[in-house]
């Protein structure tokens, strides 16, 4: 369905966002002199001045202001408008904007969207990846409809609710001493070189919480990195450089093809965590964020109820 909303309005709330004509330009896959065009022939139409050019950064002046506020409700009504017609068919459509924290976004979403993409070729997908509390921070300014977040959100006004069930495990390269052992004490994780996920990552909440229930006091602990990402620890621990801790579902495939990783079982630590969908409030019932809590739910919602994580597989050496 093609947008009802005004083009003018579209170019006058990007320059009101970004505060630049060439950003708005960049955004909107525009030339720069096209969309000061469009706001010039705006301001004509309205008899008023929407920007102050005068300093080092535009500013929207009062008129502008008023416009902005109106330009957003406008376009609200008419993207629910969209929705509510496309809905009528049982043809949903439209832009779903989703965030994604990186282990979801790199192991488990990009198979479901593809499935619910097959279902819902009107709708349109966009995804940005970050952190949990990079998400969920993104949800609160209304960038995304929709975050799907490997720990808690600590924040009041998100609400979550899970939908597929994880588990944190501990992985050593092949090379490593540990690797002959079918598991070790806790104690011994404090003699070796830990690498963990970066502090507001979910990862590094959960696995944080798991060791403080053993009774680990973080000095302790030898964390010598941390990482970004759950690959930049997979590729830290193939190289040498400590043991970390990922999720199971982005160690299967390499456990699967025979990599030079493996897991290391300790002695009462299981490390369980469910991933999240989080929302600020609950999305409008026609629309494509709508559609796909409810495909979440139906399709990965069938491991609810059971507590079933990816799968179990150990990795076995080279005789």
């Amino acid at each position: 369905m093609a947008s009802l909303d005004n083009f003018r309005l579209v170019v006058f709330r990007a320059v009101a966002e970004q505060r630049s004509f060439r950003k708005a330009a960049e955004e909107l896959y525009l030339t720069q002199p096209a969309v000061s065009l469009q706001v010039k022939a705006l301001e004509e139409d309205l008899g008023t001045q929407l920007f102050d050019r005068s300093g080092a950064q535009i500013q929207l002046t009062e008129a502008g202001q008023i416009l902005f506020g109106y330009a957003e409700q406008v376009s609200a009504l008419l993207v629910q408008a969209e929705h509510e017609i496309a809905a009528l068919s049982g043809d949903h459509a439209g832009l779903l904007t989703l965030g994604a924290s990186t282990t979801i976004a790199q192991y488990v979403i990009p198979r479901l969207l593809a499935d619910f993409c097959r279902e819902h070729p009107r709708i349109s997908p966009t995804l940005i990846t970050g952190n949990t509390e990079e998400v969920v921070e993104s949800l609160i300014k209304r960038k995304i409809a929709l975050g799907l977040i490997e720990g808690p959100a600590h924040n009041r006004e998100v609400k979550t609710e899970p939908f597929l069930h994880d588990e944190l495990v501990l992985i050593t390269s092949t090379a490593h001493e540990w690797a002959e052992r079918t598991s070790i004490a806790p104690a011994d994780l404090c003699s070796v070189p830990l690498l963990m996920r970066e502090r507001g990552s979910g990862s590094r909440r959960v696995v944080d919480a798991a060791l403080d229930r053993l009774g680990f006091k973080r000095k302790s602990l030898r964390i010598v990195m941390e990482l970004d990402s759950t690959e930049a620890i997979k590729s830290a621990v193939e190289a040498g450089l400590g043991v970390g801790f990922v999720s199971r579902w982005a160690i299967a495939k390499d456990l699967r093809l025979g990599s030079t990783l493996q897991i290391v079982e300790v002695d009462g630590l299981r490390v369980l965590r469910d991933f999240q969908i989080a929302s600020i409030a609950i999305p409008d019932s026609a629309s494509p964020a709508a559609e796909f809590r409810r495909f979440l739910m139906e399709r990965a919602g069938t491991q609810r109820s059971a507590r079933t994580v990816a799968p179990r597989i150990t990795h076995k050496k080279d005789s």
